[in-house]
């Protein structure tokens, strides 16, 4: 007589990278119900969605107000029936008693389980959390009123047919007390992260550092879910989606998409995970369980079958350990996302960008293109409805290849979606002018010339008589600048309004740092691309777009008529020889400083002191000049960062005043502290002149 095999239990879990709006009620509502119609069809038994989902994570100081919280409960309600068939955790905000909590709900198999509420506050960068919400203990367990129902409220965990559940909720990950380690000590199976955690250079690494990290020490299935898209103005998620057990990562999703939802799944081994727990349990499973929701329902198994390959549906670059690129990729596909998704969600018909032929336009004009190609490349033919957009019928003329086919749509595409416009003054170069046409052709953008030298010398007549006297580049040099920049403005902010477009501000993050822009200048925009990256990579970016190009696009070879130039606002007479580095110091140099000064907090004398190893070659009085020239910029300048438009925020780190660093409008200017590293550098024979 033969022994039947032993029935393996397996599982298959969720997560969802939902591209949700705060307060879009409908909208988000539906996008769950998609993602869990989708469930469904994979035969998943668990789905994770992200932090706040329904309400969306970016409210802000509407996350008080009761009829948001309100309209939250009842959208959670008018899930349940979504949930048949599934276990289902979605996140929104709920009152209790006198506080606001963020919280995951879980419903099961058409019914709302119970809440669970965040532990642990995000309050730092550009996260605001302790404002809106407040921290719930651990080990406090209420009941919450929902829809006439009570429902049990705190740090639970979930029994559902015997599956064991329980939550980290984003933040609760990061900390060194973190729930898991509790959930393991009770007994746990699968624990689920509902996140809703923004995009940085480098982060996912942490990420998956984490949730391995979780999901071996706490011997149990780690399920990660996270935000999508630009979700409400400044901040890129980029859709990690993780799936884990105690022997490794079980799958991986997307990151960067365009699509409203994406599902990623993996099935993990129950038998496997609950072996492994057995040191968590030597103790003693705790005598009481007032913190378990039980419920009849059971999740459907997985078949019994061969193993399954981990499931990775990450894109060839992120695939490769030794991807060289990474922060190259990372930049295009995070502010391609937020450009494409701003356009969608503030219903604009297109871009406008004032080209100057520089390397900052340049990089706004390719992040675009790089935006539709990338969509075309997604949606296929329907990348036009995606984009707002009606295809004009010049590829239905072609009969290509898809490739070429794909090529010629994203062309078509963007000469609806894009308009640049080079706007000559006296001293405009040919060099710049033929970069900017340049760059506009290689991506198939609209593009206009503009002569607005009979606008600046219109200007200058008036002040002229307005002071009474001639003005020369001795006494008035920096207006004389200005008005150069600020009459190109009106131009397209016309041509934007009357396209219903976007003007894309061309300003990046080391000018803001040192207010290296002229208002209503080259700041003007609706929306700021590159204000959250420094000059220095984007000049290297622009190099690496030129030569390489990202994975599956290739190079854009035209930019190299932009990389073989000098970084110049071309607002001085061409004897001047004005460069950007001329007036200010090497990008590389201001960037550093503006790291020790705005991330590290550090003070002139000690930046100094580290710029003299980092940049043995520079003599100590230049390299104190340049950090003297970098605070007092700085401080005289934040009115000017206070105006700029939104940014994306691209590192963990910014100079949003709204998103990330304040600091005084009014200030001392450190005149204390540039005094004490005068002296110090005289003390050792560096002297540089005011």
């Amino acid at each position: 007589m033969r022994v039947s095999e032993p029935v393996v239990q397996r599982i298959r879990l969720g997560a969802a990278a939902l591209n949700q709006t705060p307060l879009d009620w409908d909208g988000n509502r539906d996008r769950i119900i998609a993602a869990c119609e989708e469930a469904r069809r994979r035969e998943i038994a668990v789905l994770c969605c992200p932090e706040l989902s329904i309400s969306g994570y970016g409210c802000e100081d509407a996350f008080p107000a009761a009829g948001v919280l309100d309209t939250a409960a009842s959208v959670l309600l008018e899930l349940e029936e979504a949930s048949r068939g599934l276990v289902l955790a979605v996140g929104l905000p709920v009152r209790w008693e006198s506080g606001v909590y963020d919280a995951s709900a879980l419903l099961v198999n058409g019914r709302l389980a119970g809440i669970v509420t965040k532990q642990h506050l995000a309050g730092e960068g550009l996260h605001y959390e302790p404002r809106w919400f407040r921290r719930w203990p651990a080990g406090q367990r209420r009941q919450v009123t929902l829809g006439g129902r009570q429902v049990p409220f705190g740090d639970l965990r979930f029994s559902c047919g015997g599956l064991r559940i329980g939550f980290e909720i984003c933040e609760d990950a990061w900390t060194a007390d973190r729930p898991g380690a509790r959930l393991a000590a009770r007994g746990i199976d699968v624990i689920l992260n509902p996140s809703a955690s923004h995009f940085a250079f480098g982060k996912e690494a942490i990420r998956q550092r984490f949730v391995l990290e979780g999901a071996r020490a706490y011997a149990a299935a780690y399920v990660y879910a996270n935000l999508l898209g630009n979700e409400a103005g400044r901040v890129v998620y980029d859709g990690s989606t993780l799936i884990a057990a105690p022997t490794g990562l079980v799958a991986a999703g997307r990151r960067f998409s365009f699509a409203d939802m994406l599902v990623t799944d993996g099935v993990v081994d129950l038998d496997a995970i609950r072996l492994a727990q057995a040191r968590f349990l030597q103790a003693g499973v705790p005598s009481t369980e007032d913190d378990v929701v039980s419920l009849d329902f059971v999740p459907p198994l997985v078949p019994p079958e061969a193993p399954l390959p981990p499931t990775d549906r990450r894109d060839a670059w992120e695939r490769s350990a030794a991807a060289v690129a990474a922060k190259e990729e990372e930049f295009s596909r995070a502010v391609a996302l937020g450009l494409i998704d701003t356009l969608r969600k503030s219903r604009s018909r297109g871009f406008v960008v004032s080209a100057s032929g520089g390397a900052d336009s340049s990089a706004v004009i390719a992040l675009v293109a790089l935006g539709v190609a990338w969509v075309v490349g997604e949606y296929g033919k329907h990348a036009a409805a995606r984009l707002g957009l009606a295809p004009s019928g010049a590829v239905d003329r072609q009969a290509a290849t898809p490739e070429t086919g794909a090529e010629s749509l994203t062309r078509d595409l963007v000469a609806q979606l894009l308009t640049c416009v080079y706007q000559a003054t006296a001293y405009s170069g040919q060099v710049t002018r033929n970069a900017a046409r340049l760059v506009a052709a290689a991506v198939g953008a609209t593009y206009h010339e503009f002569d607005v030298e009979p606008l600046v010398r219109g200007y200058t007549t008036l002040a002229t008589e307005a002071v009474g006297r001639p003005l020369d580049w001795t006494q008035d040099d920096l207006a004389l600048q200005n008005i150069q920049a600020r009459v190109r403005a009106p131009g397209v902010w016309l041509l934007a309004n009357l396209n219903n477009a976007l003007l894309l501000a061309t300003s990046n993050r080391s000018e803001a740092a040192v207010g290296y822009a002229t208002m209503d200048g080259d700041t003007a925009g609706g929306l700021a691309p590159i204000a959250g990256i420094d000059k220095a990579f984007l000049r290297r970016w622009l190099v690496w777009l030129e030569q390489e190009g990202p994975d599956g696009m290739g190079p854009l070879p035209a930019v190299a008529a932009v990389n073989a130039q000098q970084p110049t606002a071309e607002l001085r007479p061409p004897a001047a020889g004005q460069t950007d580095e001329a007036d200010l110091m090497p990008y590389e140099v201001l960037d550093r400083i503006e790291r020790y000064a705005i991330r590290d907090r550090q003070m002139p004398l000690e930046i100094w002191q580290q710029l003299q190893a980092d940049y043995p070659e520079e003599s100590p009085a230049r390299l104190g000049a340049w950090t003297e020239r970098f605070f007092q910029l700085w401080a005289r300048n934040q009115w000017k960062r206070e105006r700029l438009a939104p940014s994306f925020h691209l590192d963990d780190e910014s100079l949003d005043p709204r998103a990330w660093y304040r600091f005084p409008i009014l200030s001392g200017g450190f005149a204390r502290e540039i005094r004490q590293l005068r002296a110090v550098a005289a003390a050792n024979g560096s002297v540089w002149e005011t």
